[in-house]
């Protein structure tokens, strides 16, 4: 759980959910950022706690990063949110921003892979592979979902062009 949580594409990820599943972009856009707020004061106070129960490492689970993490909820909370608004829209209006998840998560663990590859146990590079490729299953069944969506209402569409005609 700490090599998902450490990185930035869950985060976003909750960001996002929370404007796809609000009606209102207003509300997307003030709960998006507020939840995340919420969220690193939790993460910052269990990871200090935890540590001080068991010597864990609590590097960063000082009010420092308490507040950058915090700042930076506010600032990228809120457009996160609008995105996941924005992807409610069918078809293909959408899916550019149905994909922003998979695609973040995708390149944030690449990147990971490929600059932090000697330093992390097999447990974190699995893990990390392992977000690589459902990144890619999910993106993969969007596009095919929006696909099957578009190809079957033009398909119903054509069928119905004709109904009730006898030329």
């Amino acid at each position: 759980m700490g090599a998902v949580f450490t990185g930035g594409w869950p985060w976003a990820c909750y960001a996002f959910l929370v404007g796809y599943f609000r009606l209102s972009k207003i509300e997307s856009v003030v709960l998006a950022p507020l939840g995340l707020a919420i969220g690193v004061v939790t993460y910052y106070l269990t990871k200090g706690s935890l540590a001080s129960l068991g010597g864990l490492d609590s590097s960063g689970a000082g009010s420092s990063g308490i507040v950058l993490w915090g700042v930076l909820a506010f600032l990228f909370g809120a457009p996160l949110g609008l995105l996941g608004n924005l992807a409610q829209v069918p078809g293909i209006g959408g899916l550019f921003f149905r994909l922003l998840i998979p695609l973040v998560a995708f390149y944030e663990t690449s990147m990971r892979l490929e600059t932090e590859s000697r330093g992390p146990s097999q447990v974190v590079l699995g893990t990390w592979t392992g977000v690589r490729f459902t990144a890619v299953a999910v993106a993969v069944a969007l596009v095919a979902h929006t696909v099957w969506g578009w190809w079957r209402s033009r398909r119903i569409r054509s069928a119905g062009v004709g109904v009730g005609y006898r030329g």
